[in-house]
């Protein structure tokens, strides 16, 4: 039977994105077996209005907005030191939510950074080439042109794209239910008008 192959889109700081990226990489570093992309969408952005100048436009040592350099520094990380993304991915889920830390306080993601074993000089000077800033304004728009993304997590599979707040955390078994029902075209959508919490 084929391996379930999709994207995930996460911004750190949401705590759903937080529960659904957590949990696939679990899933896979419990060898699950698929194949995910990891795709930056950023929350900031989405609540910029016209006038605003682009999250990926701001100088690379300007207030970028919330979350944006966590994202660029994330970039940085999946693509030129990938076999250290999961790790670092998670960990900076972790110093927003567990630790209440400012991931857009450049110390604080170096801290990260070398918590996992990266080189933090060198993921800084990769976000300084610009280069992470092109990507994310290229996912983000693309996300947001192919699929109307609006939001994180958002899973992407055969064309089909769904937003589902997972609510607790390490639940593998609620995101390979998400995927699944990727699968179920017919499903429009399934929204709870209230949650017994």
């Amino acid at each position: 039977m084929p391996q379930p192959s999709f994207t995930i889109t996460y911004d750190y700081l949401c705590p759903f994105a937080r529960n659904a990226n957590e949990a696939v990489v679990e899933a896979i570093e419990g060898g699950a077996g698929w194949d995910v992309s990891f795709r930056p969408f950023s929350l900031h952005q989405n609540h910029n209005g016209d006038e605003e100048l682009p999250v990926w436009e701001h100088a690379p040592g300007a207030d970028m907005g919330s979350g944006v350099r966590a994202l660029l520094w994330s970039i940085a990380v999946r693509e030129q030191f990938p076999e250290f993304f999961s790790e670092f991915h998670v960990a900076l889920f972790a110093a927003r939510h567990d630790h209440s830390l400012d991931i857009g306080d450049v110390r604080v993601l170096r801290d990260v950074a070398t918590s996992v074993g990266l080189d933090e000089d060198a993921i800084a000077e990769v976000v300084g080439t610009g280069m992470p800033q092109e990507k994310l304004e290229d996912e983000h728009t693309s996300l947001v042109a192919e699929f109307d993304v609006f939001g994180v997590p958002t899973f992407i599979a055969n064309g089909e794209a769904v937003f589902a707040r997972i609510m607790g955390r390490h639940n593998v078994t609620d995101v390979t239910r998400v995927i699944d029902m990727l699968a179920w075209t017919n499903l429009n959508e399934f929204k709870r008008t209230k949650i017994a919490r």
